[in-house]
């Protein structure tokens, strides 16, 4: 399937009490045409991505309302928008109004991205912002029916990009990725949040040699 399919097929996606940044638009936050910006930043990047070799791609769960829900792209927030934009040679403005939103993983998630040389893409299990009933500005699970599609969406991105291998970022991105049968070497890592986030160093930085004692002193500066 071809990048222009495959954000159709994204921003097709709808289920009762989500948000999708590829289709829907936030009154409260988002700028009039961050829908159509976000469907174009995706397309530039996965028809960037198709044609180099991918060392990885990263799956998380779900988007939040702090980060994915507003930038579109999984584990990343206001703060890392352009600079993940621009890992694949993007150029994006602001997709949101008001006051810059950082976001705790999204900021552990890139600070040690900027130390990785691989390319590596970003996916979630659930590529779409699930929130508690009356409140859109909040995180949930996905349930099993949204976990469905996104599990054909992944699949379809591995195989469009073609990685060497899957690193799942906690036990729901593992089910998923086990769960794609694809020949594709499966890392799993623990997700840096709910005091995760030393675990998930000392494994990143094993899977790609980097020094864990100078990762762990620059994202003390950055988050302090």
């Amino acid at each position: 399937m071809s990048a222009t399919l495959l954000v159709k097929k994204l921003s097709n996606l709808s289920f009762e009490n989500t948000f999708n940044p590829y289709s829907d638009h936030c009154a409260t936050y988002d700028v009039h045409d961050a829908t159509e910006k976000r469907r174009m930043m995706l397309k530039k990047m996965l028809i960037t991505a198709s044609k180099v070799e991918i060392d990885s791609i990263w799956i998380g769960r779900d988007l939040g309302y702090r980060g994915g829900r507003r930038t579109g792209l999984a584990l990343t927030d206001d703060v890392h928008l352009s600079c993940h934009a621009a890992r694949w040679g993007v150029e994006v403005g602001r997709l949101t109004k008001g006051a810059i939103i950082a976001e705790r993983t999204a900021a552990v998630i890139w600070d040690i991205l900027k130390k990785i040389s691989e390319r590596i893409f970003l996916w979630n299990v659930f590529p779409l912002h699930p929130y508690e009933a009356g409140d859109p500005f909040s995180n949930r699970a996905h349930n099993a029916e949204e976990r469905a599609a996104g599990e054909e969406l992944l699949n379809l991105i591995v195989k469009l990009l073609k990685p060497e291998r899957l690193i799942a970022i906690g036990n729901d991105a593992e089910k998923a990725a086990v769960r794609l049968q694809s020949q594709c070497v499966i890392e799993k890592v623990r997700h840096p949040s709910y005091g995760g986030q030393n675990i998930f160093l000392d494994q990143v930085s094993k899977l790609y040699k980097l020094r864990r004692v100078a990762v762990m002193h620059d994202l003390q500066i950055q988050l302090c």
